[in-house]
């Protein structure tokens, strides 16, 4: 698996419309008033073409920022690429990293190799890894995407090059996807929570603008409701991104006046946090997590799990089938979850002393 860098930073980038779509050797060609053939053939630097045409191509080409593609131009006719491109969350997190392993493995079996980029969570920045991509004439593009409108993939689509989403639904799009089940994940954890006597139940969730961060919180919120629990509400907190935030979080709600007994985390990195900031309480709260990870079972901790090498195994199918030519309509798949109890969600309230 190879990683990759955009060759230009953000602040680089041109703000107006016009970066969406790549510029045509075609159009290059008309603004130059030359045929395509004689185009490609001047900016190939192939014989026979005047120097005066070859520099009305060329300045034609640098004014509509046309960029030759030299992966295209490298390989033999006929030939095809070899690489399918994922843009994807910080590989460090082990969700992103098993999601890849599971792409890699699959894509490896068909000659098929993936390079991957970092979004950062940031919609312009996958913007421009998306296109940087493209140029490089990808068989597939696989996005776990941080933007909310991909809208502008459209025109790729309709070109050939296959799209596929994980773990989050493209928006202005249609293109297969491979979902988790996150409303009925959170929603087995607040269950597990309220049947072992808790209703002070704290919900810590990441970023809310991100759908998967939406479906959990929209099925914990139905376990509430349907229980007749409201509890809870005091003590949710969003948008907390990162293990030192979540555990400065949990550490304040457990200061509270009324603390409480229970905590559902909703993803890894948030369970870590919850789990340094309990490290050294002596009768700590109930603890359900999102996600599964290492070491889990050696620390006890109750999760709600979900295989996320098949996230990216199915991704990969899907995007394989259609480089082989299926065209039939946009297909979803949704992984399933199960609530591993472990121990830390099986507590029970402390009652006052």
């Amino acid at each position: 698996m190879l990683r990759f860098r955009p060759p230009y930073q953000r602040s680089d980038m041109p703000s107006d419309e016009s970066t969406v779509r790549r510029p045509t050797l075609t159009e290059v060609a008309a603004l130059a008033g030359v045929s395509l053939k004689t185009a490609s053939r001047a900016l190939n630097r192939e014989p026979n073409v005047a120097p005066s045409t070859g520099r009305r191509v060329q300045d034609a080409a640098d004014r509509l920022g046309y960029r030759l593609n030299g992966i295209a131009r490298e390989l033999r006719r006929g030939a095809t690429s070899a690489l399918v491109g994922l843009v994807s969350g910080d590989l460090a997190n082990p969700f992103y990293s098993a999601v890849a392993s599971g792409i890699e493995r699959e894509l490896r079996q068909h000659g098929l190799l993936l390079i991957t980029a970092n979004n950062d969570e940031d919609a312009e920045l996958e913007r421009s890894l998306v296109d940087a991509f493209l140029e490089r004439r990808v068989r597939a593009l696989l996005v776990i995407p941080s933007g909310d409108d991909h809208e502008y993939l459209a025109i790729e689509g309709n070109r050939g090059v296959p799209f596929v989403f994980l773990d989050r639904p493209p928006d202005g799009l249609a293109a297969d996807a491979v979902l988790i089940d996150n409303a009925g994940g959170a929603r087995s954890a607040g269950e597990h929570l309220l049947a072992y006597g808790h209703r002070r139940i704290a919900m810590v969730a990441d970023l809310a603008r991100l759908a998967p961060q939406r479906g959990r919180i929209d099925g914990f919120v139905s376990a509430m409701r349907s229980a007749g629990n409201a509890a809870w509400e005091p003590y949710l907190r969003t948008d907390v991104h990162d293990v030192r935030h979540a555990e400065r979080t949990i550490r304040e709600l457990l200061t509270l006046d009324d603390p409480p007994t229970a905590i559902f985390t909703t993803n890894n990195r948030l369970t870590t946090g919850a789990l340094r900031a309990l490290r050294d309480r002596i009768e700590p709260p109930a603890l359900v997590g999102f996600d599964d990870f290492d070491l889990a079972d050696v620390l006890g901790t109750t999760v709600v799990a979900h295989d996320m090498s098949a996230i990216g195994r199915e991704a990969a199918r899907l995007a394989y089938q259609r480089i082989s030519g299926h065209n039939g309509p946009v297909r979803t798949i949704v992984i399933s979850t199960s609530l591993i109890a472990r121990g830390s969600g099986e507590r029970q309230p402390h009652r006052p002393r």
